[in-house]
This record gives structure tokens, C-alpha cells and sequence, in this order.
């Protein structure tokens, strides 16, 4: 449980999974978000990525917050891990490829 909480997940139990009785250390939408920031990389090297998708599967899970945090749609443990695993994608993608464009910025400004 250290995991979670040193990651900043608030590990509540109404929105975190369970496995034989155990907790997860991180909620629903943390499981999602680690579980694409590791399929990334490889999602990536095969497939590319692009700004714009990057910044809707983000804003999708953002959306799914913004409905439960103001009162009008309460999300359920699958859509969080499903947005999660589409805000994960979507921030570590946009991270590769900002990644990307700063070492090509460099190596242009170098050679």
C-alpha cells in the first residue's frame, strides 16, 4: 500500500479492485494509467503517436473526473480503468513525443 500512496493514488476502497481479498495499492484509474504507461513505449515503437490523439484520450479521462467530481455522472471502476488506461496512453505519449521533438531540436541546433 506504500506503492499507492507514495504515487499519490488516495486508495479508497469503493474505487479500488480487489484480488482474494486484497486491496490493489493503487485505485481503479491508477491501475489503468500504470498499466498504459507501460504499453506505451511498445504501442509507440510499432505504431507511432500523434499529438492530437494523445490529447483526446487524456481529455477523456478528464472528463470522466470532471462528471464525478461535480455530482453529475458518478463513474463505476471499469470506466475509471478504461479512461485511465486512455489518459495513460494519452499523457505518456505526449511525453515520447515531446521527448522526441526536444532531442531533434537539440541535435538540429548541435549539427
Amino acid at each position: 500500500m506504500r506503492f499507492g500512496h507514495n504515487a499519490g493514488c488516495h486508495q479508497r476502497p469503493d474505487r479500488s479492485f480487489f484480488f482474494r481479498g486484497y486491496q490493489f495499492p493503487i485505485c481503479a484509474r491508477c491501475t489503468g494509467v500504470l498499466i498504459s504507461y507501460l504499453a506505451s513505449i511498445p504501442i509507440y515503437i510499432s505504431c507511432g503517436g500523434c499529438y492530437m490523439i494523445s490529447a483526446f484520450a487524456a481529455a477523456i479521462m478528464f472528463l470522466d473526473w470532471v462528471l464525478q467530481y461535480i455530482g453529475i455522472l458518478e463513474s463505476t471502476n471499469l470506466r475509471r480503468l478504461i479512461t485511465g488506461i486512455m489518459g495513460g496512453y494519452g499523457i505518456m505519449t505526449a511525453q515520447i513525443l515531446l521527448l522526441k521533438d526536444i532531442i531533434g531540436l537539440i541535435a538540429k541546433m548541435t549539427g
